[in-house]
């Protein structure tokens, strides 16, 4: 008797725990549902999905709490966990309706067109307008699909693309009309709207080593190795071993480092050690049209600021080969046919840039071109000496008593030869003064002559450097020093 007493205070007290545990977690459940939905109501859509979480934990039969969580799911675009819930749903409560509805969009969207077409007829009898509204979408998807493939295998890809867009529209989560609209959008040249699909791709599947691999490539493609190589590296978060991944991660590291340390070099005027830095990153890539004619533009500009007249005229004519109108491949051009004394070809580069963007350093930049023109019809100091516009003071003064000897007045016994000597050893004084004087050297290259005969300092120097030395008997004198 005791016994069975014992045994049904047992029974009841697990009974009492029982009742208690469930209106602990009813409670609880409701909870989580309020605060859910307030959270929701002001956009907090993680913290509202955390509490769903615990609500479908906290009753496993709540088809509310599944419903709810589902429409987070969609409005985070993780549509397949949304569908997951809506079955739940619509398993725990057939005559759910609007669940149905919403499940029918989702297959809809994922361009699952079968199921979406079965659950839409399952709904006509209960909610006919929502039913229409799905069936009616699902020829246009098939038909825009059709035609979108028949004219990709015609070879007619613009008006393929345009019949896929339009199934896109109603299944945008269908990972496989992505790739054929990516691979269309490749056939016709638009790899920024092929990189954007196969970017969907990514997002809508999990794990795809693939998608990450495509999307490095393609902006390996356009040039951008530093995008390029964050997409490499995802793919390699995935799958460290994943063969193609890991060989395209390996050259692009490496152009990248090459790149950027010829970047730093240039910033810092090491314009020899970047150009050599920038051959060797040719080296790494040779091949891939934009990736070369970056490294080759860079080329250009530290061509030009090295002096390296040759190497510039080069690279930069292989940029402007492939961009008539880059800008600044036509500038730094422009200044190395300054150097190479090519003054007629600047001024056309420097037209050309004018004629693209009218800024003031490059109208600046024409007129000092023209300014040059004009004047080496008159008298060029670089040429007189014969040393190159990029000379350094040791060469032009090395250059100046060779021609200074050469053509040294006394050395010429005939009038007619004194006099020219004369001449030429007086354009010779004036090439060194110029050319040895920084300020006055900067004059000349900005296209001003400093000892223009008919300007007042041109005079003065003629009085002052040529009085003094008798030779000849024609009685000019000359001040001459060989340095």
């Amino acid at each position: 008797m005791v016994l069975q007493t014992s045994v049904s205070h047992l029974k009841l007290a697990i009974l009492s725990l029982a009742i208690y545990v469930h209106q602990t977690w009813s409670t609880s459940v409701k909870e989580h549902l309020e605060q859910g939905t307030q959270l929701l109501r002001t956009g907090n859509l993680g913290e509202a999905l955390n509490h769903y979480h615990a609500a479908v934990e906290g009753d496993a039969k709540n088809y509310q709490a599944f419903y709810q969580r589902a429409t987070v799911f969609l409005a985070l675009g993780r549509h397949r966990q949304a569908l997951s819930d809506f079955d739940t749903v619509i398993r725990l409560k057939p005559d759910f309706h609007h669940a149905k509805s919403e499940r029918g969009s989702v297959l809809m969207k994922q361009g699952r067109v079968a199921e979406a077409r079965a659950q839409f007829t399952d709904l006509l009898t209960v909610d006919p307008d929502k039913a229409q509204a799905g069936l009616s979408d699902l020829p246009v998807l098939e038909h825009a699909i059709e035609e979108g493939d028949e004219y990709f295998d015609n070879g007619d890809f613009a008006t393929a693309v345009d019949h896929y867009d339009v199934a896109i529209d109603i299944a945008k989560w269908d990972t496989g009309l992505r790739e054929k609209r990516a691979e269309t959008y490749l056939k016709i040249g638009n790899i920024i709207n092929a990189i954007g699909d196969v970017r969907a791709i990514a997002k809508l599947t999990n794990d795809n080593t693939e998608a990450y691999l495509k999307l490095s490539q393609l902006h390996y493609i356009m040039g951008e190795e530093e995008e390029s190589l964050k997409e490499i590296r995802e793919c390699l978060k995935l799958d460290q071993d994943h063969k193609e991944c890991h060989a395209h991660y390996k050259k692009v590291k490496k152009l990248v480092k090459q790149l950027t340390k010829a970047q730093e070099l240039i910033n810092e005027g090491a314009y020899s050690d970047a150009v050599a830095k920038l051959k060797a990153a040719l080296k790494t890539e040779s091949s891939e049209e934009k990736i070369v004619l970056k490294v080759q533009s860079r080329l250009c500009l530290c061509n030009k600021q090295g002096s390296f007249v040759e190497d510039c005229l080069t690279t930069c004519t292989t940029v402007l080969e492939h961009e008539t109108q880059d800008i600044e491949a036509l500038v730094n051009r422009a200044e190395c046919l300054i150097l190479n004394e090519d003054f007629e070809g600047a001024i056309k580069d420097y037209q050309t840039a004018q004629g693209i963007t009218d800024s003031k350093h490059i109208k600046d930049g024409l007129h000092r071109a023209e300014k040059l023109l004009k004047l080496s019809k008159k008298r060029d100091y670089y040429k007189i000496l014969g040393v190159p516009r990029n000379a350094d003071k040791s060469q032009i003064n090395k250059a100046y008593r060779k021609k200074a000897k050469e053509f040294h007045p006394d050395k010429f016994t005939e009038e007619a030869d004194k006099a020219e000597a004369e001449k030429k050893f007086i354009d010779i004084a004036a090439a060194k003064e110029v050319l040895t004087d920084d300020e006055k050297r900067q004059q000349f290259d900005n296209g001003e002559d400093p000892l223009d005969p008919e300007t007042e300092q041109g005079r003065n120097f003629h009085q002052q450097h040529f009085n003094g030395f008798p030779f000849g008997g024609g009685g000019q004198q000359f001040h001459f020093k060989f340095q």
